[in-house]
């Protein structure tokens, strides 16, 4: 017997190919993809889940994530019910689900002179993930303007949880087992073409030096170690436009690593194990993926 044989045809499906899924656009298939109507129904799969020791993970729109060749076994959940995708203004209080495209999210805060997430130009990937790893650069951090998150944990437990108690860092925010599912952003009014101003300058900043949007990657491969740039450590160690296979070091950005189509994820990852490697060599420095690799 199915284990999830009791939940609809649209809500859980097996064998889903994840490469249209994921900006890299490689790897393999989900054992399980459910896409939850509710917060009560997601809160009983990952109960059903951990109950019969069964792998859980959460996808978002995929900006962050190589999925291996072989694919995934257990259960991938996606947020993309109404339920996950509203987002609601209240002022300068602004509420959106987990789901929400987070640059979606920023434009419309921006257009209505809502600042706080301005500096979050240009980043893709959903509310969700977006808290999970406090995304950001030189500019501000999303954990900044995140007022309190509403998480379903690994026991299957529908709560809150406020801001200081997430202990945003860099790249990190202290969610341990629980996923978002909804979250509370304090943002301030300001005079909206200043603000359109600010975002555009950031936006051209980032189209300047960054692969362009639309490409096959995952935006910024390694976290920067100790504080200094990993692309620069990876431009100075000579790796620049370095290839394997189909998967190749950005000329533009040496912290991104681009897929030609058809390539292997297998491709990507012994590029990731490369450029480490010489890194580690050159410089002594050891250098974390940001990229989740499944």
């Amino acid at each position: 017997m199915n284990l999830f044989d009791d939940l609809p045809a649209d809500v859980c499906r097996r064998n889903v190919p994840l490469a249209p899924l994921t900006w890299f656009g490689l790897g393999g298939s989900a054992e399980y993809l459910i896409e939850p109507r509710t917060e009560e129904e997601l809160a009983a799969v990952v109960r059903r889940c951990r109950e019969n020791g069964v792998a859980v993970k959460l996808l978002g729109f995929g900006a962050n994530v190589l999925v291996r060749d072989e694919g995934v076994q257990g259960v991938i959940v996606r947020l993309t019910a109404e339920a996950f995708t509203n987002t609601n203004y209240d002022g300068a209080r602004v509420t959106a689900g987990a789901g929400v495209d987070l640059a979606k999210l920023v434009r419309n805060t921006v257009r209505r002179g809502l600042a706080g997430l301005e500096t979050l130009a240009g980043i893709p990937g959903t509310v969700g993930g977006g808290i999970r790893m406090n995304c950001g650069g030189k500019y501000g951090e999303i954990g900044r303007a995140v007022h309190s998150v509403r998480v379903v944990s690994a026991d299957g437990e529908l709560y809150h949880r406020e801001h200081d108690d997430l202990a945003f860092g860099y790249r990190r925010c202290d969610l341990g087992g629980d996923w978002v599912t909804s979250a509370e952003f304090r943002l301030r009014q300001i005079d909206p073409q200043d603000l359109v101003r600010r975002f555009r300058e950031i936006w051209m900043f980032k189209q300047n030096t960054q692969p362009p949007i639309g490409t096959n990657c995952a935006g910024c491969i390694f976290r920067n170690p100790a504080g200094r740039p990993a692309g620069m450590l990876i431009e100075q160690a000579g790796l620049k436009g370095t290839r394997l296979g189909g998967a190749y070091v950005s000329d533009r950005h040496a912290n991104f690593i681009l897929a030609d189509r058809g390539s292997k994820a297998a491709d990507v990852i012994a590029l990731i194990k490369l450029v480490a490697n010489k890194v580690e060599e050159r410089f002594g420095l050891q250098l974390e993926p940001e990229v989740e690799i499944w």
